[in-house]
């Protein structure tokens, strides 16, 4: 996957855009958010506005999201109704949301989970919009934004890399080198210890942050396309592979930091801005907790380490977010003005300018602008030989979040039992897959 070109001057955001919050929403049904409260007033019927569900909920995305918005409204005329929702309600209800009355956009992830729903006709395909964008992106964009139909679901907006966060100066300080092997980091963790820190940052409380953990080791310890099998249900939780991945990160638990399932990921990240934790595995959105720049200037990461040479360092886990059109748009012509907008070099540096934890999904946005973290996320999804989406992403979402998360939550409480686990997460993978 290749990166690169200049883009185009951003455009203004001066234009008003419509703001729909349901922080405090009833729910209907069975578990139907009102994410799409605006389909219930006249913007719903109006030519001149669009309505978008999101869930960028978080402060940073959320103003970047906007910005977005606004210099389309201003481009276009078109009004933008936006339905923000908690970022991890929204994608729990996502499946409810869709088959009542979405918005006419709503915003998603690539790969299998766009896949998902693609597959359940709850999208509509958007063949015509790639036609206008598509030389705006690179090859494993364009594979990553279609259906097992070989259509086109979803507009990429942003990427980036999960890996391992440290700061510059404690690395400095205790004169600590990169670790590029499991024995070097494991070795390196033994030593943040004993020099008081600790040695990984860790919060699971909202469940997902242990699955970026499972997949770092599989695809080190088993390679990438065992990893893939796995995702897609094809390969058995009691494999012997599995096993080795659950010792593997076993031997790392006593350095994590102690109550993860108690805390949220940004607090983890407050004992890494403040020096007093070594290193954090996790996305680059991390850099969205360091709010001041001295601090951000500090960050810096490394890929995870090589655990198989076999595979080495080859595959880098790279979420990628993007826009879809739902089942019945009730607003076709605006939604595709917009996706054909959000596909823009110009809409993407938008985004960024709000929100720099991110790198541009398009090959041809502006990267003049990046600071040194971003340019070593863009060179690093760049050289990698794999690319996947995190595991709440590259498989069945009603399998990840009532199966996968709470099991994992229960190896990081206690690491013991791991064979009952494992048989029991397969037990109910293969009842959840049979399902269709």
């Amino acid at each position: 996957m290749r990166l690169s070109s200049p883009g185009q001057p951003l455009p203004g955001t001066s234009r008003r855009t419509v703001l729909r919050g349901l922080g405090g929403a009833a729910v209907l049904g069975a578990g139907l958010p009102l994410l799409s409260a605006c389909a219930g007033n006249s913007a719903s019927s109006d030519t001149k506005t669009v309505t978008v569900g999101s869930n960028a909920s978080d402060a940073v995305p959320k103003k970047a999201y906007g910005d977005v918005y606004a210099a389309f409204t201003k481009q276009s005329g078109i009004e933008v109704a936006l339905n923000t929702k908690d970022h991890n309600t929204f994608q729990e209800q996502i499946n409810s949301y869709l088959q009542g009355t979405p918005d006419d956009v709503f915003q998603w992830f690539a790969g299998y989970r766009m896949q998902f729903f693609a597959d359940k006709g709850l999208a509509t395909p958007i063949d015509d919009v790639w036609k206008t964008i598509g030389g705006n992106f690179p090859p494993a964009m364009h594979d990553l934004s279609k259906g097992q139909d070989g259509k086109y679901y979803l507009v990429p907006l942003t990427t980036s890399p999960w890996a391992v966060f440290y700061r510059k100066s404690v690395f400095q300080k205790y004169g600590y080198e990169v670790p590029t092997t499991w024995d070097a980091y494991v070795a390196l963790c033994r030593r943040m210890k004993k020099d008081g820190l600790v040695p990984i940052a860790y919060g699971d409380k909202d469940a997902w942050p242990a699955m970026g953990s499972f997949d770092q080791i599989n695809f080190r310890l088993n390679g990438y396309d065992f990893h893939v099998e796995l995702m897609a249900g094809k390969a058995s939780w009691t494999d012997a592979k599995v096993r080795k991945v659950f010792d593997t990160w076993a031997e790392t638990l006593p350095y994590h930091q102690e109550g993860a399932v108690g805390r949220t990921w940004q607090d983890a990240a407050q004992t890494l801005v403040a020096k007093k934790a070594g290193m954090y595995m996790l996305g680059m959105f991390v850099a969205q907790q360091f709010t001041d720049k001295a601090d951000l200037d500090d960050l810096d990461f490394f890929a995870f380490p090589e655990i198989d040479p076999a595979y080495g360092q080859d595959t880098v886990e790279a979420p990628t977010d993007g826009i879809m059109l739902s089942k019945k748009p009730r607003n076709h012509a605006g939604s595709v003005k917009l996706l054909e907008f959000l596909g823009t070099p110009q809409a993407e540096e938008t985004y960024l300018k709000a929100d720099p934890s991110l790198i541009a999904a398009s090959s041809k946005a502006d990267t003049s602008a990046y600071s040194a973290l971003q340019k070593k996320a863009y060179d690093m999804i760049g050289g990698a030989k794999h690319l996947t989406q995190f595991m709440d992403r590259d498989s069945r979402p009603d399998f990840t979040s009532t199966v996968m998360q709470p099991a994992l939550q229960k190896f990081v409480r206690d690491p013991k039992g791991i064979d009952g686990l494992l048989s029991s997460i397969e037990r109910q993978k293969k009842t959840i897959f049979a399902s269709g």
